[in-house]
């Protein structure tokens, strides 16, 4: 255990210094492109001050959490280990694929210089396309079975084929709304680096090298990009950072074989996406709107929580939900 912990606190401190040095760097550059985000004018008035502000930061925190794992996977290749880490390399595949789609999906939106990139069912069919591909190959490479632990039960109820429609619905699902919840400076992050805890003591608890280490750089990674994301933000990170960390999150639940759990520990994912969902039904059905706006974050704000407040609570639930999910593992 003593070895994780050095490796741990590595690729944390590598992942944290360069997240911090190349969106410091990055920012000019996106402002010299013009990147900068497109608000909504249907969204709360007080957001139009965030206009231009440069957008695609998450690239900058991708290549510093990939870099950092490269050298772990460098070491461990050499000590002759490097089969613990394939886990850990399907899982960043899932993140980077959904990274694209993201990175795809801001570039079309600057383009188009609106806040539409991407149509959502092409944004739809690659984010399934990238959910079977990697179940697809943990299946192969015998890390998952069909078989699905209920949280706070002995009870494992095999699902059979249809374990296979399950996953790529809680995949694409966590995905989208990790999105939903990049929509305040610092949320996404926030949250993100709360579940990363989770995740490290788990993989470090159960000596899960590669959970540890994609934890560690992701820990580390929104560490150092929050340095500029909170209120204030000086940088958004897109979709193209939103959408890599909805891979990594439901990635990780997926390689520790509970794929339930991030349901609990990403509660306030979930939480968004619900919110927008019932918005859009109720609307539909009744012509009334439950919240003020949605998704639920943008509600706070309508009803006078600052940004900073709604990071801060938001951050606090989500540790509540993951010291109720270490007992339900």
């Amino acid at each position: 255990m003593g070895e994780l912990w050095i490796e741990f606190g590595a690729v944390f401190g590598i992942s944290f210094v360069l997240t911090a040095i190349l969106t410091r760097f990055i920012i000019p550059i996106l402002k010299g492109k013009k990147a900068g985000q497109h608000i909504l004018e249907i969204g709360p008035g007080w957001h139009a001050s965030k206009e231009g502000t440069p957008t695609m930061g998450g690239i900058a925190f991708i290549m510093a959490i990939l870099l950092s794992l490269v050298v772990v996977a460098i070491v461990y290749a050499v000590r002759g280990k490097q089969r613990e880490l394939i886990p850990l390399a399907l899982t960043m595949a899932l993140a980077v694929m959904n990274g694209m789609i993201g990175f795809v999906d801001d570039f079309c939106k600057l383009m188009k210089k609106q806040n539409q990139g991407l149509k959502a069912y092409q944004k739809f069919a690659l984010q399934v396309l990238a959910a079977v591909i990697y179940i697809f190959l943990l299946k192969l490479l015998g890390y998952i079975d069909t078989s699905v632990h209920i949280p706070f039960t002995a009870i494992t109820v095999e699902l059979g084929l249809v374990y296979y429609l399950f996953s790529v619905f809680v995949i694409v699902g966590m995905v989208n709304s990790v999105n939903l919840t990049d929509g305040i400076d610092g949320l996404a992050g926030t949250v993100t680096l709360v579940v990363f805890a989770f995740f490290a003591f788990v993989g470090i608890h159960a000596l899960h090298a590669s959970l540890t280490l994609i934890s560690a750089a992701l820990i580390g990674g929104m560490l150092g990009f929050l340095l500029y994301n909170l209120h204030p933000a000086k940088v958004f990170m897109g979709d193209t950072g939103s959408l890599f960390l909805g891979g990594a999150v439901t990635g990780a639940a997926f390689i520790l074989n509970e794929p339930m759990i991030v349901f609990l520990v990403g509660g306030m994912y979930v939480l968004e996406s619900v919110s927008v969902i019932l918005q859009v039904g109720s609307f539909k059905l009744r012509h009334k709107r439950i919240f003020k706006m949605a998704p639920i974050h943008h509600h706070f704000e309508k009803c006078g929580w600052k940004e900073g407040k709604i990071v801060i609570v938001f951050g606090l639930v989500t540790a509540a939900l993951c010291v109720l999910a270490w007992f339900g593992l």
